[in-house]
Order: C-alpha cells, then structure tokens, then sequence
C-alpha cells in the first residue's frame, strides 16, 4: 500500500487556427481523463491554438480567442474537481510567451511561460516568441476582464513557479527543455517536484522515438520521480506530423505508453503512481541528496486539493512495460497515412489523384494510400464514429461503411499510367497490376498527342524540329524533349483531378499527389513543374532506400506480389527513347551517382553541415581501390555542382510529409540561398590540394622503412616555420586562362587548418593564392581594369621536401631503432587509410 495518484496524458489531433474544434477536442480529453479517475490532466504544447499558427501569433486575434476558449472551458461543469494544465500562447505586460496554464475549479493557479525556445530543424519559436529568463521567479499577471468574471480573481502568478498540493509537488517543463543540456527537470526534481510533466510538439522523423524513450527515461532516472511526456497527434496543418507516443515514466521506467500514430481525435492514457515509492527512490540517492539539501527553492502556488484521495488506498501502481518501437518500414506505413488522412478530410475534396509510373516512388505513394484506407476500415470496424462520418461525407454516401479497403481505394483514388512511345510494357503492366491489388480506379493514357502539339508549335515558330540525342539531336534537344513530357503529364493530373469525380458522377475534386523522393529533391533529379509539382507529397521527406526496404515490407504485408517485380526493376525516367523495346535510361546513370550515394551525401550537408571540402574529407575514411580519393573528390564536386545548378527547384517544391533529417526543403527546414556558382573554384581548390596530400601521404608510405624515415625527418625540419606549413599544405595556383592586355598580379591570402602527416600536430597556417596569365606575370597597373570573363583552371603543386644528409639519416634510423617508434602499414593506407601501428 501507498500514496496512490492517477495521471492522464492526453494527446489531441488539433488544428491551428481551429479554436472551437480545439476548444472540443480538449474538453473531451478532460471527460476521459476524469472517467478513468485521474485527479490531474496534462496536454500538449499549445494545445489551444495549435503549435503551427506561425506568424498568426502576431495577430492580437489569436491571444484574444485563446483567452476566449480558456475561459469556457473553466467555466463547463464538466471540467471541475481536476486539477488541468493547458497550453496556449499568453501576452504579458506586451511581450508574447508560449505558456502552460493550470487551473482547478474555476481558478487560475499559475501561468508558466517557456524557458527554452526551440529554434532549428522545423522549428522557429524565438520568431514569435520570448523565453522567460527569469529563473524560480513570478510575479502577477493581470487578467483579461472575461477571465476576471469567472475566476474572481485580478491577477495570478506568472513565472517559474511550482504547484504544491496538500500530498505532493507538480510542475511543468515544456516540450525542447527536456532536449536542453540544461534540462529544467533537473532543478524541479532536487527541489522536491515529484510530478513533472512536458507537453510538446515534437514531429515525426524516421528512427526519432528512440531518442525520446532515452530522455524521457533519464529525466525520471537521475533524481526520481514521475515524468509525464505528452505529444500532439496529427496533421495541424502543416508538412510536420507529430506522431504522438505519448508516455509516462516512473522512476527511469516506462509504465505507460500512447499510439504513436492514430486516427482517433483524442488519446488518454493513464498510470496510478505510488509517490512513497518516489520518495524512496530519491532519498535513497545519497549523492543526489547532498546537492538537493543545498538546491535554491522555486515559488510555490499553494492549492488546496489532494491528488491522492485517502490517506492509504488499494489501487495497484501501474507496472513497468517495455516500450513498443515500430521499425522504419512500419512508421513510414502508418506516418504518411494518417497525414493524408487528416490532409484529405479537412481539405474538403473527395480523394486523390496519382501518376502511377509503375516505378518504386510511385508505387510507394499508391502502397501508402492503400495503408490509408486499410487504417479506415480497421477504426470503423473498432467503432470509431469520428473516422465513420469524415469517409461518409468525402465519398457523398451517408450510408457507407467502409469494411473492404480495396473498395475503399476504390472511391477515393483514382490512379493513371501516363505512356508515351518511350515506355516500356513492363511499367505498364507494373501500373496496372499493383492497381488491381490496390482496388484504385485505374485508367491508362497516352501523352504523345499532347507532346507532339507542343513540339510543333515550337517548329512552327522556329522553323526547326528538335530532336532526341538517340535521333541525332544535341544535348540541349534531348533535355528539352524529355522536360516537355514530364511537364505535359503535370498539365494532365491537374485535369484529370478536377474533372474525373464530374466523370463518374460524382461532387468534388481530387488532391493531386506527387511521387519524387528526398534525394531526387536534393540531387535535383526532376523536371522543374513536372508530376514532382502537385498538392502534397507523402514521400518527399523519405529516402530512396528507405522506401525499397518499405515496397518490400508492404509486398510482404499485404501480399501485394507485384511489389517484387518494382522493387527489381532498375529505377528510369523512361523520357528517352528505347533501344529495341528495352529502356536505355536508368536514374543512377542520368544522375552519375547512386542513391545510396545520395543519401549519405544529404546527411553530411545537413546534419553534419559539410560543405564540399570538410565533405571530401570525412569521406576520406572510406578510400580504397574500389573507391580512390580521386573518385571520392570528383563525386564530391560531382554532387555539389548538381546541387549548386538545381538549388532553384527546392524553393517550389510540393508540399511533402517531414520525414528525414537531411531534407531540402526551401520553406523552413533547409534555409539557403538558391543562385550559386556552381564552379565552387575555392572549395574545389581546397579539395584538389587534399587530394594531392593524401596521394603524396600513401606512396610516401608505401616506400621502403628507410626513404620513409629519411622523408620524415626531411619535414620535420625543413626550412622556416612559414615555409613548412606552405610545404605541408601545398601551394594553390590559380591561372588565368584568358588573354588581357590589362590586368594586374593579385594576391590574397587564407587561413586554413592544415593537419599533415609530417607533423605531430595541426597548426594555423597561412597560404598564398596567385593569380597568372598563362603568357607570364602580371606587373602591377595602377589604372583600373576593365571587367573581363576569366575562367581558372587549378594547379596543385607538390610540397617541397629538405633532403637529409647521411650522417642525420643513420642517427634518426638509430634512434628509431632503439625508441621503437611506431609507424604506418603502407598496406592500411593503401586499402582504406586507416592507420594501423605496430612495433618496429
């Protein structure tokens, strides 16, 4: 027996901007929560406005209704005798703040605002936000006069303030300062907080939730206590979908868990808490102990009210429960799904409309439809009335119940094979088979009608007829004839949307979805405003190898056997003309690099900010002779180049499901300018001078023990210490390759950090960069010159090396002897430059 208590989280597919369908949402979560018999409720992070208003938090409006709804929903003898705490934007003394509220029984008891504002990925809060600097302190926040009617009361705390009740000590900490390396939970816990809880928006990326089982475990573990961790669930409106998996944590264990993606519109869960185990637990940590005796105390809210009901009661705590992780493949099944759904019925149109190819990004985007409407059914058939009345009103039957989820697919995605004389039967096929498995209504077209209009109305005007590369045409001819299919096939979707439910019938349009996956985006690999430009996309935040490993789970799901042969077939535009009936273009050739390539590339230009020479050399690592540094730097430059050409196309990308860390959307996420130089003439430098070091560095090594000690020493002294970081950086020249008159010798200097190999450590070095006509020197001018074209070519030069003379070359080779200095395997630097040592 103990102190027992009841916590709910309670996690709400909200809107923003949606204040009375919030405002609902919310009160229905109190209901549960109280019908389960819990005594305190918490949500999520800004639950009452919705996390995404954006710039609406500029808008007075916006804190007037959150006020307006607050105060109804204290107001509604349906939400007393609990103790609440809601989220929702507060202006104080004309400063915006991201705030939690509790309330009980028509009072509000304190107003805490956040501390820790988060400002990366997705996230902008500081935007509209200010964080609260004023650490374990309040002081009075005058309400507005509806408030002041109902509450009777003038001003609250607002601040850094705890609630303590008559049994135990609650409070909040909101959503990014469990991520802050200074986690507030750490002083609420040494201050006697035995109750924490976070309410959050923290959106879904693949292989994210371990990360928050790992914090929200700690947070409990290190000094004790109840970690309640609440996320929002759903669409708001945004790319983002925050995937619930809400949790609540004991003492380092998880004896609560919430679904991680839902359909249903409101989520509570609950756990009975012993708090005498809690007090256990702390004081049984000596070490934490001595730093709580002396931990400086925060405000306390006094509130008459008792979590606990009885001194001692029967109720069994709730068991630890190891914590459910979905795999990848899973996540993107379920993830995507429930972003359409929310996207489908709160758009107001009566379904999709998807290019079907019968290539593996297509097929994906199908599958995840077709995952959709199996979600659809299973809630019906669980007796979700909410899921029952939304498939009702988007299909116009009132009286449909949706039991089979082909027939599902079946009204509500239309699928089509855009073929031109360029296709191959085997896509087509692929099309139409994996839409009979599916149950979406299919139909198949031909675009060359369309294609050949265009064409000729440019011959028309130019009297020219441009032809394919395969049919004696130019590059130029040869993009421009596969760019004019792919937009013709936009053109069409967009048609088809709007008019194929007039066709069958039937009211409504349909929500044109695209197909292209994250490292096509990142690559550039698309025809700008071709079946990439559309209403929204569900895999344009997932990777290419991502979703080859989900055609295979899906195919192995749900049966669909077609799956197999996609996932087989090499990836192609199929824009080219066949070579006897047989594809002649595939993705990765066009591309000059792989996907899996690609992948690893977005990573380190994202989340490791590489850009094209700090890239080159973590992949360094990797060189063997399967993969020299010399085909490392020219995918390197390869890469960027491409991205540099084709960074004009992220600022219109389509709409697409967050999803991976590495993404290159314009809008928020990946904030960078779209007009380069693709020529990266200094970055490319740096690169070919680490190409030449390394080359350098491996046939040194590879050179027998004495010529490699001589080498050795030769560095190690030669010349002034000036000379020898110019000789262990190598000397960049830049010839100027057009010939002026005019001109004169320009001469810059950069610092850079050279790491030799010659040298025990790495210094700051200073290095010349010359300009040179390759008909001589430059003399200085003093007139100005006029702007001319130059174009540069990249010389690198070899360090110059000290020779040693005989007598310093028999006394390092003793002292090596004797000291049994270490040194490389010429064979580790040859196969991958990794450095093994052994004993000489």
């Amino acid at each position: 027996m103990g102190r027992k208590v009841i916590v709910a989280a309670c996690s709400l597919n909200q809107w923003s901007m949606d204040f009375l369908g919030n405002m609902k949402r919310i009160v229905d979560s109190i209901v549960e929560a109280k019908a389960r018999g819990a005594r305190f409720r918490t949500g999520q992070e800004l639950e009452i406005s919705g996390y995404s208003c954006s710039d609406h938090f500029f808008e007075s409006d916006t804190y007037l209704h959150s006020w307006e709804v607050l105060a109804r929903i204290i107001a509604l003898p349906c939400c007393q005798d609990i103790l609440c705490d809601v989220g929702m934007p507060v202006m104080h003394k004309n400063v915006s703040y991201n705030c939690r509220v509790f309330f009980l029984n028509k009072k509000i008891l304190l107003i805490r605002p956040k501390i820790m504002l988060a400002n990366e990925g997705n996230y902008r809060e500081p935007r509209w936000f200010t964080a609260w600097t004023r650490l374990k302190e309040t002081e009075d926040h005058y309400l507005p006069r509806m408030l002041q009617e109902i509450t009777e009361q003038r001003t609250v705390p607002f601040g850094d303030g705890v609630i303590s009740t008559y049994d135990t000590c609650i409070a909040a900490e909101i959503c990014e300062e469990m991520w802050n390396p200074k986690s507030r939970h750490i002083e609420l816990a040494l201050d006697g907080v035995e109750i924490i809880a976070n309410g959050s928006a923290s959106y879904h990326e693949l292989r994210k939730m371990y990360i928050r089982v790992d914090l929200v475990k700690s947070a409990s573990m290190k000094s004790g206590g109840a970690y309640i961790f609440c996320n929002g669930v759903g669409c708001d409106g945004e790319r983002c979908y925050w995937d619930g998996g809400s949790m609540i944590a004991v003492n380092g264990d998880i004896v609560a868990q919430g679904p991680q993606f839902s359909l249903d519109e409101v989520t509570v869960i609950t756990a009975v808490i012993d708090l005498e185990d809690i007090r256990s637990y702390k004081n049984h940590i000596k070490s934490r102990c001595e730093v709580a005796a002396s931990t400086k105390p925060f405000p306390r809210i006094q509130v008459d009210y008792s979590l606990s009901e009885g001194e001692y009661n029967l109720l069994a705590d709730t068991k630890p429960i190891s914590f459910m992780f979905l795999t990848p493949e899973e996540e993107i099944r379920y993830g995507p799904a429930c972003w359409l759904w929310d996207y489908l019925r709160r758009s107001g149109q009566g379904g999709f409309f998807l290019p079907l190819s019968g290539g593996i990004d297509s097929s994906s985007t199908a599958c995840i439809v077709a995952s959709m409407c199996h979600m659809i059914c299973d809630n019906v058939k669980a007796g979700n009335k909410s899921v029952l009345a939304e498939i009702q009103r988007i299909t116009g039957q009132p009286e449909y119940i949706p039991t089979d989820p082909q027939r599902l697919a079946n009204q509500i995605l239309i699928t089509c094979y855009m073929g031109s004389e360029n296709s191959s039967s085997e896509t087509k096929n692929y099309a139409s088979e994996l839409a009979a498995q599916i149950g979406s209504y299919h139909i198949g077209i031909s675009i060359d009608i369309a294609v050949e209009a265009l064409v000729k109305i440019f011959s028309v005007a130019f009297s020219v007829v441009p032809k394919f590369r395969a049919h004696g045409g130019s590059l130029r001819e040869n993009l421009a004839m596969q760019n004019v299919q792919a937009r013709v096939r936009m053109v069409l979707a967009y048609l088809f949307a709007q008019l194929s439910l007039w066709a069958r019938d039937k009211s409504g349009g349909l929500l044109v979805l695209a197909s292209a996956n994250v490292d096509e985006s990142l690559r550039g690999y698309m025809t700008k405003y071709d079946c990439s430009s559309a209403d929204i996309n569900p895999i344009g935040g997932i990777s290419k190898s991502d979703l080859r490993k989900f055609v295979q789970y899906f195919s192995k799901t749900f049966k669909y056997t077609v799956l197999d042969n996609i996932y087989r077939a090499l990836p192609t535009a199929e824009l080219e003309p066949l070579v006897d009936g047989q594809i002649a273009q595939t993705d990765e050739e066009d591309m000059g690099m792989t996907y899996d390539e690609l992948s690893v590339y977005g990573k380190l230009r994202k989340q490791n900010c590489c850009g094209p020479y700090s890239m080159f050399c973590k992949l360094l690592h990797i060189s063997s002779t399967e993969c020299p540094p010399e085909q490392i730097a020219e995918k390197v430059k390869l890469f960027f180049r491409s991205y540099a050409v084709n960074r004009h196309k992220m600022t219109v990308l389509t709409p697409s499901y967050h999803c991976e860390s590495y993404s290159p959307d314009d809008n928020r996420f990946d904030q960078r300018q779209f007009l380069y130089n693709a020529k990266w003439l200094w970055q490319f430098a740096r690169i070919d001078a680490e190409l030449t070091k390394t080359n350098s560095a491996i046939a040194r090594l590879q050179q027998p023990d004495m010529k490699r000690q001589q080498e050795y020493s030769n560095s190690a002294s030669a010349g002034s210490p000036s000379q020898q970081a110019l000789s262990g950086l190598g000397s960049m020249t830049l010839r100027q390759t057009s010939s002026s008159s005019s001109g004169g010798a320009v001469q810059g200097a950069f610092e850079v950090v050279a790491s030799s190999l010659t040298q025990s450590k790495a210094r700051l070095h200073r290095a010349s960069v010359k300009e040179e006509s390759l008909g001589g020197a430059y003399t200085p001018q003093t007139q100005v010159c006029q702007s001319q074209n130059v174009q540069y070519q990249v010389v690198v030069q070899e360090p110059v090396k000290r020779q040693l003379s005989e007598v310093e070359i028999g006394r390092l080779s003793t002292e090596n002897s004797e000291n049994k200095r270490t040194r490389y395997q010429p064979s580790a630097i040859a196969s991958g430059l990794k450095a093994e040592a052994e004993t000489a």
